[in-house]
């Protein structure tokens, strides 16, 4: 096994597939599209989808509608279909033309339904939800036909049109595809294509009162736009029969092919998009883009870069089995973004107060060092220090007030290290401040529950940009002046999730007259949420970061990359969310 950070070849086989099909002249180009349900905010598994999606079809010279599969009004809301849109643009993806909705295809999906009924292939059922649940079957149990399955087709045609005119309550009545009720496949045993819903549509408003089921609406869809590779995942495979079955009853000549992949599952990441809107049904986080959840909406918040995902989904790859992703290489990707592309800056997350007891008498003397490396101006009060964003590109300068009184982390000092500590304690007092001199700690203060609350330290005047003469120092901690210092807000991350969660997000379409079992999502979430998956700290700032524009990245050296809040930041008070730490030992195979 070999380690290197070059992304796989993209040669799975669905391009294997596109390609052959281009080949053999099957299709002269190619067309995708994107699919989403607007009832609920993207999340890291669409992402592998949209990447797919748009990226082959730019490989190929093609092109990808972005269609929102708008079959279930009563969950779904513009405000979904907003931030699909914002979403997909933020991904570095544009769709073919304007954005679809499969409402504006209900006039031609309703008179294919009629079409379906006149052939035969087609009756309504008037069971409740309940009978045609238990009558369905299961896997080792045929179904039992229903009571109006070999009506006439025109008492068919009357109770359609009936449904149609809003002469049914919701649950009244369903349209069902006439197929076969002993079918293995239990997606083929009659399943419902049409339901009654009163229902005020996000785009059709009040002119239906019958709404068509996904799987009903979806492959006709695709077939409507002219669809070359319907590429879905792993979970609509069984349904993949009656996706041919109802673009054949109806009549295409040449109709499109739905694909299967495997979907992407992240240890440790809730990827049910169903569990996710229980998360902020109950308050759990403070909306879908809350910077924990792994919607996209959440993870642009918390800081994660466009490219970051894009190379994260390269090296997931596509394949046909379905696997569990080490969520260090989301981390990794992200990461690797932000590496070249972010200023830096000193942030202590845990102050520890340090007063400098030589400060004023060896910081006077400070221009007789006469280092290239340091520019530096004493106004008196403050060592205003200058220094690069950035060690190696051009990203401007910072001003860092270094004062007789500084903040390092609590975590830099330990009156009893442990095993392998290589900062400051009693044993090793000595150390160098970033960017400015070498400290020695000469005396530590306690409060009356035994916490270190103070150090007393002393500045070597000879070391600011030189290193001592006659003895070496180890290690090199941040720090930021107490005085000059800005307060501000620090949100540190764990995962929502104890334990791995790897329950698939089972296709629901063919059960929506279903209510999905809400309470057992709740029962689920409380036993497998992380009590310390957010952690608020107080921090101090340099004061350049306090002028951060909402968005902006940093690596706050010796901690993490964070993001300046995108509603939350400000000057006053500055709120940082924590991105990614800056290293780790996953390397990608």
């Amino acid at each position: 096994m070999t380690t290197t950070n070059e992304l796989p070849e993209k040669n799975d086989f669905i391009r294997a597939i596109i390609r052959d099909d281009l080949q053999s002249g099957k299709h002269e180009s190619v067309l995708t599209r994107f699919p989403p349900e607007p009832n609920g905010y993207l999340h890291i598994g669409h992402v592998k989808s949209i990447c797919l999606n748009f990226g082959v079809a730019g490989e190929f010279g093609g092109a990808c509608n972005l269609r929102f599969d708008d079959t279930n009004p009563t969950a779904e809301k513009q405000d979904y279909v907003d931030s699909i849109k914002e979403d997909v643009k933020w991904l570095g993806f544009d769709w073919a033309g304007d954005v679809r909705y499969a409402s504006s295809y209900f006039d031609q999906l309703h008179a294919w339904a009629v079409q379906l009924i006149k052939q035969g292939d087609a009756y309504v059922d008037l069971q409740s939800i309940d009978e045609i649940r238990a009558n369905r079957g299961s896997f080792t149990e045929v179904g039992k036909p229903s009571p109006q399955r070999d009506e006439s087709i025109e008492v068919n045609l009357a109770r359609f049109d009936d449904m149609k005119n809003g002469k049914y309550p919701d649950g009244g009545a369903v349209l069902r595809a006439k197929i076969d009720m002993a079918h293995p496949n239990m997606n083929m045993r009659d399943p419902v294509i049409y339901r009654v819903m009163h229902a005020h549509h996000h785009q059709t408003g009040d002119d239906w009162c019958i709404y068509p089921m996904y799987d009903f609406a979806h492959p006709l869809s695709d077939a409507l736009e002219g669809i070359t590779h319907s590429l879905c995942t792993l979970e609509f495979e069984d349904h993949r029969p009656f996706y041919d079955w109802v673009i054949e009853k109806v009549g295409f000549d040449n109709p499109p092919h739905q694909y299967e992949f495997s979907r992407l599952n992240i240890d440790h990441t809730l990827t049910s998009k169903r569990k996710l809107k229980r998360l902020v049904d109950m308050g759990v986080v403070s909306g879908w883009d809350d910077p924990r959840m792994p919607t996209v909406a959440g993870m642009r918040r918390r800081g994660y870069t466009p490219e970051g995902l894009r190379d994260f989904c390269e090296r997931v790859g596509i394949t046909k089995s379905d696997g569990v992703v080490d969520h260090r290489m989301l981390e990794f990707s992200v990461r690797k973004s932000l590496e070249d592309t972010t200023a830096r800056g000193m942030a202590v997350l845990r102050p520890l107060k340090v007063t400098i007891t030589n400060f004023d008498e060896a910081v006077a003397k400070f221009d007789e060092l006469k280092n290239p490396k340091t520019v530096a101006d004493f106004d008196g009060e403050v060592l205003w220090l200058t220094q690069p964003k950035h060690p190696s590109l051009e990203m401007g300068e910072r001003r860092i007030p270094f004062t007789k009184t500084i903040y390092i982390d609590q975590t830099d000092f330990e009156v009893v290290p442990p095993a392998g500590y290589k900062r400051l304690s009693p044993e090793n007092p000595e150390i160098r401040l970033r960017n400015s001199y070498v400290l020695k700690v000469n005396e530590h203060k306690l409060d009356d529950a035994g916490q270190v609350v103070e150090l007393i330290a002393t500045i070597d005047e000879n070391t600011l940009g030189n290193n001592p003469e006659g003895r070496k120092v180890k290690g090199v901690i941040h720090w930021v002046s107490a005085s000059h210092g800005v307060d501000a807000v620090m949100r540190l991350y764990e995962h929502l999730l104890l334990e791995d969660d790897e329950i698939s997000d089972a296709s629901l379409h063919e059960k929506e007259i279903i209510d999905a079992d809400t309470d057992a999502d709740t029962l689920w979430i409380k036993q497998h949420l992380n009590p310390n998956s957010l952690t608020i700290c107080q921090a101090v700032v340099e004061p350049d970061l306090a002028k951060a524009a909402a968005g902006e990245r940093f690596q706050f050296e010796r901690e993490s990359y964070f993001i300046a809040d995108a509603i939350e930041h400000n000057a006053d008070l500055p709120v940082f969310n924590q991105i990614v730490g800056l290293k780790d030992s996953f390397k990608p195979e």
